[in-house]
């Protein structure tokens, strides 16, 4: 085994230097062509609202079957614009999961509204019975999550909002790729919301896209990510006067530049690839791991929709030490793992600033015991069985309750 770690050590550069780190938690998939892709966008002379990301926009609708794609600096921004776009604001609540990054709950703030937490089922994914129970005359809109690149029910949540009237904000930051019968996510609802972070299933460094069958939706996420000015940079300077514009709606600066759009263009040449890989990398962990006394594997019959962007098992009483002494000893290994995530109404802001739902008892819950292990395209099996090996070793007795 020492050899091994030896071997992987010089084979691996963790993202934050340390020589220790023979397992990163995750490897950001940067080839070759998309080093030429981003140096072919700076010998251009149009660096942002160019013809980059308007052909970045149009694949990724092609992609996703949805009519309309605009791209953003961020997925915030999406989830913000989508929100503003539907006319939520001051008075207005929005359900949205607790178990989910901060991100889902800020952007409902950043309109005014207020953002309602509720419980999550057993896979972690928004809980429908948690739903209804949350909605009142305020409920304008839900934004449910698509968590770690599973769909969550979103069927049921969109029948759920047409009986009501509320609207749908897709959460599919983790989804790209993931479809329900043929039907890609964030195409139920009214938007769709998806990041391209160095973390998610393909990149763009920084960078977002917010998918809508709806035109006027479009044109005002377009408008808005702009400062709300009513024309784009080329069409400006092709005839007339470049400052004779309108500001339609007050706006911001959400844009995607091209540069990060020629990225993203490259990347999505490689995201079935990189999404099967990262299913080969599920399947070897779950064979692995799911006879291990006291963790709980992701549940397999779920696999055909699912993108896996995150591998996330839970440590029950069952295992001879708790998640956090755990997640310690792999690190003192070399193995970096994480938690998704921290539940929202554990942190200061959303305590001050969010409506809770119900008991949030199954979010309290698995938070004590998820961890999320590493998982990329080029995460190699020698890696992967670190990584087994070492969970494999604390397997035994159920701890006392004390």
């Amino acid at each position: 085994m020492k050899k091994q770690v030896d071997f992987m050590k010089k084979k691996t550069i963790d993202a934050f230097n340390d020589a220790s780190i023979s397992v990163p938690f995750i490897i950001p998939e940067i080839t070759k062509n998309d080093k030429n892709a981003v140096l072919n966008a700076l010998n251009s002379r149009l660096l942002t609202d160019g013809p980059k990301l308007h052909k970045f926009e149009s694949v990724f609708a092609k992609f996703t079957g949805a009519k309309f794609a605009v791209g953003v600096s961020n997925g915030t921004a999406a989830l913000h614009l989508s929100l503003k776009a539907l006319g939520i604001g001051k008075g207005s609540e929005v359900i949205i999961p607790d178990l989910t990054f901060v991100a889902t709950a800020s952007s409902v703030l950043l309109t005014g509204a207020t953002p309602v937490l509720v419980d999550v089922d057993e896979d972690l994914n928004i809980s429908i019975p948690s739903i209804k129970k949350a909605i009142t005359t305020r409920t304008k809109a839900i934004i449910p999550v698509h968590f770690a690149g599973k769909s969550c029910k979103i069927r049921q949540i969109a029948s759920i909002a047409k009986k009501n009237h509320i609207a749908i904000v897709e959460d599919c930051a983790h989804a790209i790729g993931s479809k329900v019968n043929n039907k890609h996510v964030g195409t139920f609802g009214q938007t769709g919301c998806f990041s391209f972070y160095p973390t998610k299933n393909f990149t763009t460094i920084e960078g977002g896209m917010v998918i809508t069958n709806s035109k006027h939706i479009a044109d005002f996420v377009r408008s808005a990510r702009n400062h709300g000015i009513s024309k784009t940079l080329a069409s400006r300077f092709a005839k007339g006067k470049p400052w004779n514009y309108d500001i339609e709606n007050p706006g911001y600066n959400y844009r995607l530049d091209e540069i990060r759009a020629s990225l993203g263009i490259n990347q999505m040449k490689r995201i079935k690839k990189m999404n099967s890989l990262r299913k080969k990398a599920t399947n070897y962990y779950t064979e692995k791991l799911r006879n291990v006394n006291g963790v709980v594997v992701p549940d397999k019959s779920i696999a055909a929709e699912h993108v896996h962007h995150l591998y996330v098992i839970k440590i029950t009483r069952k295992y001879s030490i708790t998640r956090d002494i755990l997640f310690n000893k792999l690190l003192k290994k070399g193995i970096r793992t994480s938690v998704h995530y921290k539940p929202l109404h554990m942190f200061t802001t959303f305590k001050k600033m969010a409506k809770v739902s119900g008991s949030l008892s199954n979010s309290k819950d698995v938070y004590s015991q998820i961890l999320s292990l590493p998982i990329y395209p080029s995460i190699s099996k020698k890696q992967q069985d670190l990584v087994i090996h070492n969970i494999e070793k604390y397997e035994g007795r159920r701890r006392s309750r004390h």
